[in-house]
């Protein structure tokens, strides 16, 4: 996706028996901070706050554990091992901030395997939330104060008929969604693009209209042939 989430540091502390402390924090990528060892991070669920552009962390790491490498399979894996759909995944971003889903895309970071979602709501701002690809709980969103104003893409998001959600569903007898971005085509016209993987590992990726519905399908290849792309051009 456009927009790379960073997980912003959150801290927790918890009171238990005998009077002792304990304490946690967990960083963003850039490292600010490390959890101690031994720790566990115990923040209690905090409404989402729209405006506020400050990350709300239920528990702060997602219910799946998968390792983060570039290993041949990952996407297949990932495909396998989430509960929650991208339709679902559209939805619960929704419900944090109301708005337009603009991108999803399913991704093992460092909470875990998560879905990693761009809004742009209804307070006119872009949000990316990274959601819980086991149970859809919002593990982190904040407003993205970096992202470039883009007219065309803001009244493509809004023009939309068909959204996000619709998209992933047209997709689905494909595989298992695994990303969903609103772009621009070759020539200039905004599309869906969705990205689906089956139970082989075999990958489709499909072009929506977001006015008519209609799906192009591109050229099917299998996930274990990643490397070898472009060798029979």
């Amino acid at each position: 996706m456009k927009r790379h989430l960073v997980i912003a540091t959150a801290a927790a502390a918890a009171l238990i028996a005998g009077g002792t402390v304990t304490a946690a924090a967990v960083s963003s990528d850039a490292g600010s901070a490390n959890a101690a060892p031994g720790k566990q991070l115990s923040a209690q669920p905090a409404a989402p706050d729209a405006g506020s552009g400050t990350a709300q962390v239920q528990d702060g790491r997602s219910s799946i554990r998968m390792q983060d490498d570039d290993a041949n399979g990952q996407d297949l894996r990932e495909a396998n091992a989430a509960k929650v759909t991208a339709p679902d995944a559209a939805a619960a971003a929704l419900k944090a901030v109301p708005g337009t889903v603009t991108g999803l895309d399913l991704d093992t970071d460092r909470p875990g395997l998560v879905w990693e979602a761009d809004v742009l709501g209804k307070d006119g701002k872009w949000h990316e939330i990274t959601l819980d690809a086991g149970n859809a709980r919002v593990l982190n969103q904040h407003v993205d104060q970096d992202e470039d104003d883009d007219a065309q893409e803001r009244a493509a998001a809004r023009n939309a008929r068909t959204d996000a959600a619709a998209a992933a569903r047209t997709a689905a007898s494909h595989g298992t969604v695994t990303s969903v971005d609103l772009d621009d085509d070759d020539r200039g016209k905004a599309v869906w693009e969705v990205e689906t993987t089956t139970k082989t590992g075999k990958e489709h990726k499909l072009l929506i209209d977001p006015q008519s519905g209609n799906v192009t399908t591109a050229p099917a290849h299998d996930s274990d042939d990643d490397d070898n792309d472009g060798a029979d051009d």
